[in-house]
């Protein structure tokens, strides 16, 4: 805690990070699950990124955004759970202030930046359907670099006014945080004062970054629905679906666990679940991205075997 001189006011300097449990056992079998989880979420992603860099044939925009969604999944889980594995094993579980403050900015940033990159990646997908023919003149390497320059952009801008409304409150005791990260609302319930104001402000933000980009990306779908009913043949209308199944499925668990954290009343709010849901959208989908899109993708398999030096691959 801080004193401040003349006054019986103290004020928080670092917080408590109360992670999943305080028995040694299950944490070290904790800290195995997530540090496995952990390195292959890391590997995986790292590995799509190598091979759309190095492979020519996935030199398109949509392995581009593909690339930059695996640089953000990296980045995402990187800002937590190296923390939260030295927690599970430390007997010291505490944040700085700072580190707390820039913890927050970081996972919401890349939070919003993947949240509007699944919008860009959806235009992808609306542009490959309804515009085959010009897909790469209208998704042209210009457009593309924007694209991605202007989700990062966005990000971390936006990130800035959430930040700064929940760490410019006052913090003068408790500093537990019943989390494993400096979570937004975790954090904001200690604040030692009326938080109902900032709540609001903070409701209205989140709409922003989750409706928003949710509305556009149904906006999309619905549109490619349309251009592939009107493919005649069955084996047409599932390769183009096939084509789209990977991005809807990362989406639906990006999205369903934020809206729950983010976009609720106040009052169901209940740690232990939050921490449970909050690993869906934080270490799950960084896990389950890369599998699910190299799972689906003879592109992407055909790549790595190239790569492993299997020279031509006829499947």
């Amino acid at each position: 805690m801080w004193v401040i001189p003349g006054q019986n006011q103290s004020w928080v300097s670092e917080f408590i990070l109360i992670g999943f449990s305080r028995d040694p056992t299950t944490n070290n079998i904790l800290f195995l699950v997530f540090l496995l989880i952990y390195l292959s979420s890391v590997l995986g992603n790292g590995l799509i990124i190598m091979l759309v860099c190095l492979d020519t044939q996935l030199h398109t925009p949509m392995y581009f955004f593909l690339c930059t969604l695996s640089l953000l999944d990296m980045s995402y889980v990187t800002t937590t759970m190296p923390q939260m594995l030295v927690h599970l094993l430390a007997h010291s579980k505490t944040i700085s202030f700072a580190g707390c403050w820039l913890q927050m900015y970081m996972f919401s940033a890349l939070g919003i930046t993947e949240s509007i990159l699944f919008v860009v990646m959806a235009y992808d997908r609306y542009v490959a359907i309804c515009y085959p023919l010009r897909y790469t003149v209208i998704l042209n390497w210009g457009l593309c670099i924007r694209l991605a320059a202007g989700t990062w952009m966005c990000g971390f801008f936006s990130s800035l006014f959430h930040t700064y409304f929940t760490m410019s409150l006052p913090y003068c005791g408790p500093n537990k945080v019943d989390h494993y990260f400096c979570e937004g609302p975790s954090v904001r319930s200690l604040a030692c004062m009326d938080t109902h104001l900032i709540e609001m402000v903070d409701l209205v933000l989140s709409v922003f970054v989750v409706v928003t980009p949710i509305s556009l990306i149904v906006s999309s779908y619905i549109h490619i629905a349309k251009a592939i009913l009107k493919i005649k043949s069955t084996q047409g209308r599932c390769k183009a679906f096939s084509t789209c199944a990977s991005h809807l499925t990362v989406v639906t668990f990006f999205y369903i666990p934020a809206i729950y954290i983010y976009i609720r009343p106040n009052s169901s709010y209940s740690p232990e679940r939050d921490k449970q849901i909050s690993l869906f959208y934080n270490v799950f989908t960084a896990l389950l991205n890369p599998v699910v899109y190299s799972l689906r993708n003879r592109d992407l398999k055909r790549a790595f075997l190239r790569l492993m030096g299997h020279g031509r691959v006829d499947w």
